[in-house]
């Protein structure tokens, strides 16, 4: 239980941080206690990465204090984190798979002994192994390869690392995304066991049902604003998804009537053995359907076997009633079927290229001369239209992609889709990492899309996106479609269902 009058090991208090012109985190406040797991949860950009980050010291606040055990003191960089004993494991571990796991451990602060300070390998196993007891791991794995281990062993061995420097505070951050559910309460022991020995661990989560197997305390950031700091015992995950999006409304959307027909896009019981199961959706011509899920919810892999660069393992892909099973992305888009990426800088972009190249690309039988020579006349021309269509801003198409900002960005990834019309688009976090304005441009070019009869699925894990846009929305929780609300559904019963409770 919480003592009030113990000295916190980890305070934080009114902490602000601005970049540019956006204010990430407007006043903030954080408590971490000895030997308790205190969780940190809110919707996506609600402040709590900027927060870890200053904690961390990968950021600093502009105003606020920090205080370590009763004291004040001033995080500047990682190596003061790190000094004062906070470490950080991050959701996917950041090793080296052919190096063992003594190796990766203490990578860069090897032990040296002697006159030439040659690596004292038996003192390193030997702490290694003192580690691996801690986390219930046997001795053997010391010497053992990472790449060898499964991704469960391996974040063990990532969070082995973290508290080789003698770590007080360990950073958790979306740790169970990439885990199957034996592999979680695994997880658990260990933070049990860690927790025990006195560290606090601070725990980051989409997964509101987990909290309440592993947290003592949970703060909710709502707007770059801690709401409150709560005993996990008083709260529901119902109420921690109200305090999460708050009372504002999220049906502003205009009413939109969907025609009536058959499934253009349909998905039966697809399954990719290890990512999602028995996904079904159906989506009409000029309608939006969203695939909401948290993160690791398996929402981007059900996306990427649509479009032929995953292949489900059983089930059926239907367009327009023919079952069809895309082999890759090229065949996708033989079948009618075009995706917006969610990585665009990586899948989607070729950034030292022209627009007009960016957006030509995938497109060389329609452009070209006998089908070798691009037709850069009608490129340009292609181009030209997309720009004005998409309301891209720019001087001219052959503006490098790379010198634009996000959204105008977003927008010539999107133009490509468009180029050949898709019978189905499938946008997977369109806005992702763009402005207020640029996203709205993009939700009204969605519906736009709709209007003209295309069927759209958006796969999202941007809650109020998936509401602003949807005409129906599926809940996607653990692999598997769940919940299906309409457009008039709210905030608070959406993040319950694809956070796993209701009550």
């Amino acid at each position: 239980m919480t003592q009030e009058n113990e000295t916190p090991r980890l305070r934080l208090t009114a902490v602000s941080k601005r970049f540019g012109a956006v204010r990430a985190i407007q006043h903030a406040d954080l408590t971490v206690r000895a030997g308790q797991v205190h969780a940190l949860v809110g919707e996506n950009g609600a402040g709590k990465s900027t927060m870890i980050k200053i904690v961390a010291g990968a950021e600093q606040s502009d105003t606020g204090e920090i205080e370590w055990d009763g004291r004040p003191v001033r995080i500047g960089s990682t190596t003061d984190a790190i000094a004062l004993g906070i470490a950080t494991v991050y959701q996917e571990p950041q090793l080296f798979p052919e190096l063992t796991v003594a190796e990766n451990i203490f990578l860069g602060k090897e032990q040296r002994s002697g006159f030439l300070k040659k690596v004292d390998w038996a003192a390193q196993n030997a702490k290694v192994v003192e580690l691996l007891e801690l986390l219930g791991l046997p001795a053997k794995y010391a010497t053992a390869t990472v790449g060898d281990l499964s991704i469960a062993e391996q974040q063990q061995v990532s969070i082995a690392k973290a508290l080789s420097g003698d770590a007080k505070v360990l950073i958790l951050d979306e740790p169970s995304a990439i885990l199957t559910d034996a592999e979680i309460e695994t997880l658990f022991t260990v933070v049990r066991r860690l927790t025990a020995s006195g560290v606090s661990v601070i725990y980051i989560s989409h997964r509101l049902d987990e909290l309440f197997r592993i947290a003592d305390e949970v703060t909710v950031m709502r707007d770059g604003r801690t709401i409150g700091t709560y005993p996990i015992g008083e709260l529901s995950v119902r109420q921690i998804a109200h305090l999460m999006v708050g009372e504002e409304l999220s049906d502003d959307r205009p009413h939109r009537e969907v025609p009536e027909g058959p499934a253009v896009l349909e998905l039966q019981g697809l399954t990719r053995t290890g990512k999602f199961r028995d996904v079904d959706v159906q989506v009409r011509a000029g309608e939006i359907v969203a695939l909401y899920g948290l993160v690791g919810s398996g929402v981007s892999e059900i996306a990427a076997s649509c479009y032929g660069i995953e292949r489900a393992t059983s089930g059926t892909i239907k367009i327009n009633g023919t079952a069809q099973s895309p082999r890759s992305p090229e065949h996708a888009q033989k079948l009618g079927i075009a995706l917006l990426p969610a990585n665009r800088k990586v899948e989607g972009m070729f950034g030292f290229q022209s627009i007009a190249f960016n957006i030509s690309a995938g497109h060389l039988k329609l452009l070209s001369k006998l089908g070798v020579f691009v037709d850069r006349g009608r490129e340009k021309v292609v181009a030209l239209d997309m720009i004005k269509r998409l309301a891209v801003r720019t001087p001219h198409e052959r503006q490098p992609i790379s010198a634009m900002s996000g959204g105008n960005a977003q927008k010539v990834v999107l133009a490509r889709q468009l180029v050949e019309r898709p019978k189905v688009l499938i946008l997977a976090e369109p806005t992702q990492g763009v402005d207020v304005g640029a996203k709205e441009e993009i939700h009204r070019l969605i519906t736009e899309l709709a209007e003209e009869g295309t069927a759209v699925l958006v796969v999202t894990s941007d809650l109020p996106e998936a509401l602003r846009i949807a005409d129906r929305i599926q809940v996607v929780r653990g692999g598997t479609t769940t919940e299906e609300f309409g457009p008039d559904a709210k905030q608070v019963d959406l993040l319950a269902a694809a956070a796993g409770g209701s009550e």
